[in-house]
């Protein structure tokens, strides 16, 4: 029996962890695969207070997973495929175990949205569905295409750029959605081109990506581009991990909360990228982990 379980362990997981484990609570977090979350497979981190010269996804995960584990947080790396939320003590169930608890911070965020589109599942891997922190140096001297316009998609299109030949932004509005800073770094970096008004339409290839349609939003044209040996990185925005709770209203997918991070079942609380809120980064999420520890830890 557990104080409190928490399921994911991003920063906002983390944070809750930490928080609760102060409050002498009885802590366990769940996580499916690498401490950090997303935020693991960035090239950069940035615009976070604290952080240091040169964070990496990787690095700010690492100092995570080190904070947790110095702090004494009981850390179990498992696949949750069922909770009940009914009664008084909740359950959570692994593909090795059942937890019981006495109060729940669901925190396992969101994935990568996919595009839908031809081509993509079939070379997964093979020149798209790629991550720049991880695969960016295989590309060196080589054609890529980052499809998205919002900071996530436009930070690692700057950082590919470093590698390269050229680098292309695929966006299907008219201007980039990204900050001030980054649409700035975009004009003063020769090798990286915008094209607004598209989207990717398909990939084509046999073993990796050869060729790929890119259509015209006003005109419906679709140009077709042969660049065997090209990557496509693809940031179009993220969907819930939320199937798993269907004893919660959802809205569009995400859980709502009330301030204290509760959801509609007392002791069930939400955080981070998961929950319904307005803004989506780092901050955020470490915000809403301390808040909720600490709410469920009285």
């Amino acid at each position: 029996m557990y104080d409190i379980v928490i399921i994911g362990a991003g920063p906002a997981g983390v944070s809750a962890g930490i928080y609760a484990k102060s409050r002498g609570k009885k802590v366990l977090i769940i996580e499916k695969e690498k401490i950090g979350g997303l935020i693991g497979k960035v090239s950069t981190v940035t615009h976070y207070a604290g952080i240091v010269t040169g964070e990496t996804g990787v690095s700010f995960s690492e100092r995570l997973k080190e904070q947790a584990e110095n702090a004494g947080i009981e850390i179990v790396y498992e696949d949750v495929n069922n909770v009940d939320f009914k009664g008084d003590v909740k359950l959570v169930f692994t593909n090795n175990n059942t937890y019981e608890t006495k109060k729940i911070i669901i925190a396992n965020g969101t994935r990568a949205r996919k595009l839908g589109i031809e081509g993509e599942l079939e070379l997964a891997g093979k020149g798209i569905g790629l991550n720049a922190a991880k695969d960016g140096k295989d590309y060196i001297g080589k054609n890529v295409y980052v499809v998205g316009g919002a900071d996530g998609a436009v930070k690692e299109a700057l950082y590919l750029s470093q590698f390269a030949k050229s680098v292309t932004i695929i966006h299907f509005e008219d201007s980039l959605g990204c900050i001030a800073e980054f649409r700035e770094k975009i004009k003063k970096t020769s090798n990286i081109d915008v094209r607004l008004g598209s989207r990717l339409h398909a990939v084509y290839g046999k073993e990796r990506v050869e060729s790929l349609d890119i259509s015209d939003e006003k005109t419906g044209s679709i140009e077709t581009i042969s660049d065997p040996g090209c990557g496509v990185f693809v940031y179009a925005g993220t969907v819930p991990n939320t199937e798993l709770y269907t004893d919660l209203k959802l809205e569009n997918g995400f859980i709502p909360v009330d301030e204290k991070m509760e959801t509609e079942i007392k002791g069930v609380y939400a955080v981070g990228d998961i929950r319904v809120k307005p803004v989506r980064q780092v901050a955020t999420a470490v915000a809403d982990g301390t808040i909720a520890a600490i709410n469920a830890s009285m």
